[in-house]
Parts: C-alpha cells; sequence; structure tokens
C-alpha cells in the first residue's frame, strides 16, 4: 500500500461526525422526573463514521440507546445513586445519568481513544468531569463524573475495590468471549460488599442495599451468550433477564428509525 493510500485509510478510520440524538418524553409526562419543560433532551455526540471498522468504542450502539431510555425512565432508581459504567464508549449513558442526578457518575473504558472522544462529548453537554490520567495524587474529587481508563484484563482488586458503586452498568459488553473472563471478573469486584469498614469494625448489614449490574445487550450469538452465561455460574453470580419486567415504557426515540429496541434485552447482575 502507497504511503497516499495509508494516509487515506487513516483519515477515513479517524472521520468523526455529530449525531443529536434527541429523546422526546411524550405528552402528559410533564411531572416525571427526567422530563425537561421542553419535553425534549437533545444530546450531542462525536461519534465514528465507521461503525464496523475498528472504531467500535466510538460509536452509538442500540444497547447504549436502550440502557439510556431505561436511565431517563426509571430515574428513581439511579438518583443519589452511585454509578459506575463499563464501557462507556461515547458516554451516553453517562450523560443520562448525571441527567437524572445520579450522586456519582464514573465513566471508564479500555481505549485512550475512546476515553478522548467521551471526554469531548462530556464537554459538549456542558458536564464538568475529573480526569483520572491528569489528578494530582491526594487531590480532592471536583466533580460528580469521573473518567477513568480501566483496561479489563489488567484492573486490579485493589484498584476496583476503592469504588463500591451501588449500580453498575455496561451496554453491548457480551460479544467478545475472550474478555469475559475479565469482564466477570471486573463486575465480581464490583459487586463484593466490603465485610469491614475503613476502621477494621464490620460493617453493618441493612446499611447499604447490595449492589447491582444492568447491562443491555444485543443477543448475536447463542452460541457466545451461552459462554457468558455459564462463566457468569462459575464466578458465583447471578443473572436474571429483566427485559419484560422493566422494559421502558415509553419510546424517547420515535424518530430513531434505525434503533430496533426489540432487539435489545436487559440482564441484572448481582453477587450470590
Amino acid at each position: 500500500m502507497s504511503a497516499a493510500s495509508k494516509e487515506d485509510v487513516l483519515v477515513k478510520e479517524n472521520i468523526r461526525i455529530t449525531k443529536f440524538i434527541s429523546f422526546l418524553f411524550p405528552q402528559g409526562l410533564y411531572n416525571h422526573p427526567s422530563c425537561p419543560s421542553s419535553r425534549k433532551l437533545i444530546v450531542p455526540l462525536q461519534c465514528s463514521l465507521n461503525m464496523l471498522e475498528g472504531d467500535t468504542g466510538c460509536s452509538v450502539w442500540p444497547s447504549s440507546l436502550f440502557l439510556s431510555e431505561f436511565v431517563l425512565s426509571y430515574p428513581e432508581l439511579f438518583t443519589d445513586k452511585s454509578c459506575f459504567e463499563v464501557g462507556s464508549g461515547v458516554g451516553l449513558v453517562g450523560i443520562c445519568l448525571a441527567h437524572v442526578k445520579a450522586k456519582k457518575v464514573i465513566l471508564t473504558d479500555g481505549d485512550l481513544l475512546t476515553l478522548s472522544n467521551m471526554k469531548l462529548n462530556l464537554e459538549r453537554n456542558h458536564l464538568n468531569y475529573e480526569d483520572e490520567l491528569l489528578k494530582q495524587q491526594g487531590e480532592a474529587e471536583s466533580s460528580r463524573v469521573k473518567c477513568i481508563h480501566l483496561p479489563w484484563e489488567t484492573a486490579t482488586d485493589s484498584e476496583l475495590s476503592e469504588y463500591r458503586p451501588d449500580i453498575v452498568l455496561g451496554a453491548d459488553v457480551i460479544y467478545d468471549p475472550s474478555c469475559f473472563p475479565h469482564l466477570l471478573r471486573v463486575l465480581v469486584a464490583l459487586l463484593r460488599r466490603p465485610t469491614k469498614r475503613d476502621n477494621g469494625s464490620l460493617e453493618t448489614e441493612g446499611r447499604r442495599s447490595p449492589a447491582v449490574a444492568y447491562i443491555a445487550s444485543v443477543i448475536r450469538n447463542a452460541d457466545t451468550f451461552n459462554a457468558f452465561l455459564t462463566l457468569v455460574d462459575q464466578m458465583n453470580l447471578s443473572i436474571t433477564d429483566l427485559t419484560e419486567e422493566l422494559k421502558p415504557p415509553y419510546e424517547l426515540l420515535p424518530f430513531m428509525h434505525s434503533y430496533n429496541r426489540s432487539s435489545v434485552r436487559l440482564f441484572s447482575i448481582s453477587s450470590r
């Protein structure tokens, strides 16, 4: 391949476009906690033009749209809760979590270019964030939204145990069997309830509800999903299909015709 051709490929792979994700609340929902006075929540996102050419972290996937609708439809599950998202991509779910006033929003991704694009999207949506890569040692937290570089395969239990989220979220993270052991090890660490306080005394049972993960996914390959279920069981986790019970009751994306909501499943995962 000539130098000019390589340059063309590089430019093509880095093409970004702005998409406006428009959540439209039906009439009669003026009193809904998530509903703006205009009944519209418009989220501008810088995204990749080439979803299938290795730039998946900068694309808007159906499961992230579903999970965002879920957050906006059931804000009571997330308001005043510490929320931790694995594989945050363009940051859409995190922006919706901030909208419903989650107490803390921790957004993570294992790809530095994706993380950089996510930070840009937070800025475009007027959200201040704390950059873990730039934070000085001992510096106090200054923002409710935090961005973290978190490759699943290198994340340590001690690192993950610091976050203690109430809720973990993930959109379209069940796709690569080689990643499943690393992803589930991360989930086990995040969902594990600490047995002792920082001062060494036992934590009182009932003071804090058990953490739960909400995972939205399109099941593209039955064998891949069954492999995931097998590992979930081996890691002593419980998984429940909540699609029918907690599917978003309102179609907040009525004009996004490429979005097939019925293709997405919603699961909860928790420690046994």
